[in-house]
């Protein structure tokens, strides 16, 4: 197939997704199929902890908003169902058709208002600033923050109020790690909703310095479901009235002088921001350094990780097959153990579980834990390679006087490196799709920086296909370098 023939083939490949992902879900009367079918369906994220939702050993749901959930539905004259979703996805979650309603610490941001209708808010909360016992830098809350590395979750209004005040943002999945990092010295500080600052971010050795500022959670709904909005609305206000919103806040620990204010200051401020509301900004010259920057971290984890993984594997390979019994049986073990495992829990395992004993850096815990992994890989792809030369070859060796570490170096080694060599390349573009994975301890690469950048344009097309064309990119060059190499080690045999 020529050059220009692969080059048609991969635009009209990328205009086929580009139509598949386009298509949007059916405009619906949602509110009339939410009734139809008896059933509210709200997205959240269980990640997120309590008080919001979270799940008992039981396996049953609490929160106060599995309580607001239950009394709105009721009002409805249906039931609350919940749909488990990434909080940081949630906003694509809800769009794409998954549920019905987002509900789940749903900040109201000038980006979100751009996208989904919002209710009334049902809770007022402020962004709180923690730091550690003695930083004479945070004296008070007006401290500057610009340069300083302060944690935050992805998506949320604290990222926003960082990034504009030119600090360097560093980005979790989950409420817990940001507060974890800090006592570790990872960060500078940690800039929250003060619900969550309330239960994980007064632990020994940290301090609240103040609150930077206010905002509001409502229930995200799609931009077409205006009838569900309104009836949202009038469920929400009946709930407040009878003061059942203000009794499941006092359940849970969270009410506040600030809810008395709520329900006027906040609506003013959702109805203005829906009136001053901006078309949403596209795709820069300036996202494209991010995404090359994501793909330069994506490449270095990927080549550093295999760097390990090569060697470790084939150790590994030759202690199982000629090392003493007990060699065998330890690289058996690791390696039934790091295949048997997932590598997104020996990544948490490296960063944050052996925190108290060794503080490794993101980036070293990245490279570590992925080469660790793919060394078991690896490992059986030069076991197989070593055992498909025939047995002959070992005699061959020993008739014209080799050592057998002379044998193996210059006559088995060569053959079972041609074998070795698809496996290996398949392994190191698999592990360049893998290193997403290291997003979740605060590594910013490819993949993390699409997910941001799809919150700041408000859509996931245009980012997700840049994205892929960046991966394929770096993976297509070298399938065909290993072609290369195997025509080479082809030609060499003949």
């Amino acid at each position: 197939m020529s050059v220009r023939r692969r080059a048609r083939a991969l635009a009209s490949l990328f205009i086929a997704l580009a139509s598949l992902f386009a298509l949007a879900p059916a405009s619906a009367d949602t509110l009339s199929e939410v009734k139809s079918r008896g059933v509210l369906r709200w997205g959240g994220d269980m990640q997120g902890g309590e008080p919001y939702v979270s799940q008992e050993p039981s396996g049953k749901l609490v929160g106060f908003e599995v309580d607001l959930a239950a009394a709105l539905a009721l009002e409805l004259g249906v039931r609350a169902e919940f749909v488990q979703a990434d909080w940081s996805a949630l906003v694509a979650s809800l769009e794409r058709g998954t549920f019905d309603v987002a509900m789940n610490g749903l900040e109201v941001t000038a980006a979100r208002r751009a996208r989904l209708l919002f209710t009334r808010p049902y809770y007022a909360f402020a962004l709180r600033l923690v730091a550690r016992s003695g930083d004479d830098r945070f004296t008070s809350k007006d401290a500057k923050l610009g340069g300083l590395r302060v944690g935050t979750l992805t998506a949320s209004l604290s990222d926003e109020h960082l990034r504009a005040v030119g600090a360097e943002v560093v980005l979790y999945e989950g409420v817990q790690e940001p507060y974890f990092d800090l006592t570790q010295k990872r960060t500078d500080a940690v800039l929250l909703d003060d619900i969550i600052a309330k239960r994980y971010g007064e632990g020994p050795g940290l301090r609240v310095v103040g609150d930077l500022a206010e905002g509001s959670y409502a229930i995200g709904l799609r931009r077409t479901d205006a009838a569900l909005k309104g009836a949202l609305d009038d469920a929400l206000a009946r709930v407040m009235a009878r003061g059942e919103l203000e009794a499941i806040l006092r359940r849970h620990g969270i009410w506040n002088e600030r809810q008395r204010a709520r329900p006027q200051a906040a609506t003013a401020q959702a109805a203005t921001g829906a009136a001053t509301e901006t078309s949403a900004p596209r795709l820069t010259v300036g996202h494209a350094r991010l995404f090359l920057r994501g793909a330069a971290a994506t490449l270095l984890v990927t080549v550093l990780a295999m760097a390990i993984a090569i060697p470790l594997g084939l150790v590994l390979a030759l202690l199982r097959l000629f090392g003493p019994r007990a060699a065998g049986a330890l690289s058996r073990g690791y390696v039934e153990i790091f295949r048997g495992t997932p590598v997104l829990l020996q990544l948490y395992v490296l960063y944050f579980g052996l925190a108290p004993v060794i503080k490794l850096s993101p980036l070293t815990a990245a490279v570590l834990g992925l080469g660790l992994n793919y060394g078991a890989y690896e490992a059986e792809v030069a076991r197989a390679a070593i055992l498909s030369v025939p047995k002959g070859q070992y005699d061959a060796a020993a008739v014209l006087g080799m050592a057998p570490a002379q044998a193996f170096r210059s006559v088995i080694f060569p053959q079972a490196l041609r074998v070795a060599l698809p496996g290996t390349t398949n392994d190191f573009i698999a592990l360049l799709k893998d290193s997403s994975l290291v997003s979740v301890i605060t590594v910013v690469e490819l993949t993390k920086q699409m997910t941001i950048t799809a919150v700041d344009v408000r859509g996931w097309l245009a980012p997700g296909l840049l994205c892929a064309a960046m991966y394929f990119a770096m993976s297509y060059p070298l399938s065909r370098l290993s072609s290369a190499l195997e025509a080479r080690l082809a030609r060499g045999r003949a």
